[in-house]
């Protein structure tokens, strides 16, 4: 069974527009969000990574919005990793509202680098987590 992370927030008047609806791209604040949390979680801090010279940046990113969140929602943002490679990873994401209802699901898809900003690997220690949370 996929390991997941559950990030609970609520929706800021902020990040609604003038009908109290969520601006969609607040979506990717929140699957950030649950993506630092989940690393966190299986003791993999980014900025370790950091650290180490290594960045995971965003290559691809594709989302479904299928309802709106509104202000003062309470939400879930569910967070698996759903792919690990030694120069790639893939998180999958969905999020509720306090019923329970999937408003928003998506992927991000993160390319490792290094400081010169060029495709680097993951070293085998921090690799070897990764496995470990997809096992």
């Amino acid at each position: 069974m996929a390991k997941t992370v559950d990030t609970q927030l609520t929706v800021r008047y902020a990040e609604t527009d003038a009908q109290g609806v969520v601006h969609h791209a607040n979506y990717l604040i929140w699957f950030e969000l649950g993506r630092s949390s989940f690393l966190r979680h299986y003791g993999m801090r980014y900025a370790e990574w950091e650290k180490l010279g290594l960045y995971a940046v965003v290559a691809d990113v594709e989302v479904r919005y299928r309802a709106p969140a509104f202000y003062d929602d309470e939400v879930t943002v569910t967070t698996t990793l759903a792919k690990a490679r030694k120069r790639f990873f893939q998180f999958a994401y969905e999020v509720r509202n306090q019923q329970g209802e999937l408003l928003v699901s998506g992927t991000t898809r993160h390319l490792v680098t290094g400081h010169d900003r060029k495709p680097a690997s993951l070293p085998d220690n921090l690799y070897n987590q990764l496995l470990t949370v997809l096992a």
